[in-house]
């Protein structure tokens, strides 16, 4: 009898901890999934960064939210053209980009490979640092986001919670703010303009540029009919 029950034991712990194992499992992907089945039906009222900017009692912040019809194609297109020209055709990661930072990380030269789906998980729900951990999370994420949000919406989603200046959020802010018009009106110099701020968008004025965001709004520009120009963004 006490040689069945020690059988057992060891049994129901096994079961135990599999029924355990994929519980968690199961809250893990439910946590990762829910919300982007939402933002891919609701708009997103914040993002991290704002709330971020927030916390630390940043009281100028301008966001305004344009939905993809209300913004003039040419700005989606320059965003394309700047940060992601794989951005159509890859499911979240651009392995080729991946490949030259590693080999100029061995060279000891620094680049960033985010693409606008990575950037876009960053911008709405995680946190400023470039950790393992929050690689990690980000590149997690980045897979259910492409698995249920379309492409069109992501960029519909970036567009809007991008930082364009040091308390400049979105396409609909930033084209008021630096050129007093509204995001539909945007002209190619324009989107370019704005766009080449993305790296660096608290040193960067597109109203008042210097001569590094002249040359990479020019690049940018004449980069835009080369990634497919405004059919590009009809066609996702």
């Amino acid at each position: 009898m006490r040689n069945l029950m020690r059988r057992k034991k060891p049994g129901r712990l096994k079961r135990a901890v599999r029924k355990a194992l994929l519980w968690g499992l199961t809250m893990v992907v439910m946590a990762s999934a829910l919300p982007m089945v939402l933002i891919r039906f609701v708009d997103p009222p914040t993002s991290m960064f704002i709330e971020l900017n927030k916390r630390a009692h940043n009281t100028n912040i301008k966001h305004d939210w344009r939905d993809m019809e209300e913004v003039s194609l040419y700005f989606p297109v320059a965003v394309i053209a700047s940060e992601d020209q794989q951005f159509p055709h890859h499911f979240g990661f651009d392995l080729a980009q991946i490949m030259l930072v590693l080999e100029d990380q061995e060279q000891g030269l620094s680049r960033g490979a985010s693409t606008i789906s990575q950037q876009t998980v960053k911008n709405l729900f995680l946190w400023p640092d470039r950790s393992l951990l929050r690689k990690g999370v980000e590149a997690w994420l980045t897979v259910w986001l492409e698995l249920i949000v379309p492409k069109r919406r992501i960029l519909e989603i970036y567009i809007n919670y991008a930082q364009f200046g040091t308390s400049v959020f979105g396409v609909g802010a930033a084209s008021e703010y630096y050129f007093g018009i509204p995001a539909s009106q945007l002209s190619p110099r324009q989107s370019a303009l704005i766009a080449a701020s993305l790296p660096t968008p608290s040193r960067s004025n597109p109203a008042d540029p210097s001569e590094y965001l002249l040359e990479r709004a020019a690049y940018i520009e004449d980069q835009m009919p080369r990634v497919g120009g405004r059919r590009i963004v009809r066609e996702l």
